[in-house]
């Protein structure tokens, strides 16, 4: 196979000549990791989000609204 000149069967493992999977393979994961876990924050930070249960009061609520007869 040729691409413009090209073969990437016969040339492509110059690319592993320069990202050496054994020295960019852990700082890779660990700057994926760091990524994920800044999201996780992020996303459990915002308003209404994450483990925190709601208000008792907020739950004796909708109770009540739902006990009430539909109109």
């Amino acid at each position: 196979m040729q691409i413009m000149g090209y073969k990437p069967l016969e040339q492509d493992y110059r690319f592993w000549l320069v990202v050496n999977p054994a020295t960019w393979l852990i700082p890779t994961l660990v700057a994926v990791l760091v990524v994920a876990l800044a999201v996780h924050v992020y996303a459990f930070s915002l308003p209404d989000q994450g483990w925190s249960a709601p208000a008792p009061e907020a739950v004796e609520a909708v109770a009540a609204e739902e006990a009430a007869p539909a109109e």
